[in-house]
């Protein structure tokens, strides 16, 4: 801890322990807005390879990629990838390569990741590989398991993945017990790996970064360059304030995002979103994500279950819908849900779409029209639509997110950037340069913030946000 604590010190950082939430990190000087606060390459990741796509074991690329030869589950892309993993990758391959083919199809990410922990601990013991303050076993020892809080169910499922691990490392000394103790601490720990889009490449454990506690509202974002997590004030963060990121998807209900969080990570949020959970402002912003709308269509308030439970009654109008009515409409969306998702599994879009529509159709009777489950919808067409390259109709679903993206995500959240940036490409693409430019702009705003301006995906946007500019310059001096 002594040495981490120093380590941390040059960054402006400290671990202090809290009684709730045990080790957290925090200040010892500000932060600006977009300001690195750490930068921690991964202990252990693997990517996410499945059959219709696999990914370079170093750098994640998915181009270029020769599989290994003896093992025949790894893929490296280049020499110096396979170089830079090959002290680790050498007894990977020598375990793997000894199980039967079948056997070694089937190991899955989860077991390859515990698989490169115990085989980099080793290495690292053996001062084959380096490790460092912030590098080191004793990070991952640190981390909490919540093994008490796990149901007899999912123990077992580690103990048997325990075991795999020790038939497929074949070590005399392995504790099944502290390999299933670790299973648990991955599933609390470990973070997804995603591109600058947020699309998941893959997972890995950066035990710096899971100190970090979560918040609703959180003062900092976790985004990846490459395989290395970076961690960036997105807002003013003064010295002796603790740094908070998201761990959940943040856009629905208090009573959502408690649940998420309580099913994951076993712990109740208490952030200052969270403890105003039963309030009127927090009954109002559910109603509006989850719940109903108003039967009439030129009102829009929110619905509130009737004491009686027999309906739902409109807080702005007083008007009724019963339950009967929603059940009904529900079942309808549930069986059109279900038909819409073979479509899709099965790459026929066009179904999709019509399929979708139907959905769309019903949900705006249903909902409130700042409804998450309205948006995602509106999401899978926007998706489908750019996939079949309809560029005009991908445009006017993906102009309809944007009030939503407003309502349920803080002014500077990368997915409100993403999507001001997907919806200025498709202006710009479409002609309309006058509203590229507005679009991109803000796409800027925001992204350099949470994704700084170095990567390529930044530079490739600050690019087109000057040439959108300099297109719409151009044809403003034509008009002249």
């Amino acid at each position: 801890m002594e040495e981490l604590q120093r380590a941390l010190e040059n960054r402006g950082l400290t671990v202090s322990n809290l009684p709730d939430k045990g080790r957290s990190l925090f200040t010892t000087r500000d932060f600006s807005p977009g300001e690195v606060i750490i930068l921690q390459e991964p202990y252990v990741c693997v990517p996410n390879n499945s059959p219709a796509e696999s990914r370079c074991d170093a750098c994640f690329q998915s181009s270029n990629l020769k599989k290994c030869s003896a093992c025949q589950v790894v893929y490296y892309c280049c020499s110096s990838c396979q170089k830079f993993e090959w002290k680790l990758h050498r007894l990977e391959c020598e375990a793997l390569s000894k199980l039967q083919k079948e056997r070694r199809m089937a190991v899955t990410p989860s077991i390859r990741l515990m698989i490169k922990l115990y085989l980099r601990t080793k290495l690292q013991a053996e001062k084959i590989i380096p490790s460092s303050a912030v590098d080191n076993y004793k990070l991952v020892e640190a981390l909490v398991a919540h093994m008490s809080e796990i149901d007899e169910k999912q123990l077992v499922l580690y103990a048997q993945m325990a075991n795999l691990v020790s038939l497929i490392l074949q070590w005399s000394d392995i504790n099944i017990k502290e390999i299933a103790e670790n299973f648990s601490k991955l599933a609390c720990n470990a973070h997804t790996i995603c591109d600058s889009e947020l699309r998941p490449l893959g997972t890995g454990l950066y035990p710096v970064v899971s100190i970090i506690n979560h918040s609703c509202l959180p003062n900092s974002v976790l985004l990846f360059e490459g395989r290395s997590a970076v961690v960036r004030a997105v807002q003013y963060i003064p010295k002796g304030a603790e740094v908070l990121i998201s761990y959940i998807e943040t856009s629905g209900s208090t009573m959502t995002r408690q649940k998420a969080l309580k099913e994951q990570y076993h712990f109740t949020c208490t952030c200052p979103r969270c403890i105003k959970v039963g309030q009127y402002v927090d009954i109002q912003e559910s109603a509006s994500l989850e719940g109903y709308r108003c039967k009439d269509k030129g009102c829009s308030g929110f619905l509130i279950r009737q004491s009686d439970g027999d309906g739902f009654v409109c807080q702005q109008c007083g008007l009724v819908r019963s339950k009967e009515e929603i059940r009904k409409i529900a079942s309808e969306l549930k069986s059109l849900s279900d038909k819409a998702s073979i479509s899709t599994s099965s790459c026929d879009y066009q179904e999709a779409i019509s399929g979708l529509k139907a959905i769309e159709t019903l949900q705006k009777k249903l909902f409130h029209p700042f409804s998450i489950s309205l948006m995602q919808t509106r999401e899978k067409l926007l998706k489908i639509l750019m996939e079949l390259e309809d560029w005009n109709e991908a445009l006017a679903y993906c102009r309809l997110t944007i009030p939503v993206y407003q309502r349920v995500y803080p002014g500077c959240h990368p997915l409100l950037g993403l999507q001001y940036y997907t919806c200025g490409k498709l202006e710009w693409l479409l002609g309309d340069t006058e509203n590229a430019v507005k679009s991109l702009t803000k796409a800027v705003d925001i992204l350099r913030i949470t994704h700084g301006t170095s990567t390529p995906f930044m530079k490739d946007l600050l690019m087109r946000l000057e040439e959108a500019r300099a297109e719409a310059s151009y044809k403003l001096s034509s008009e002249e």
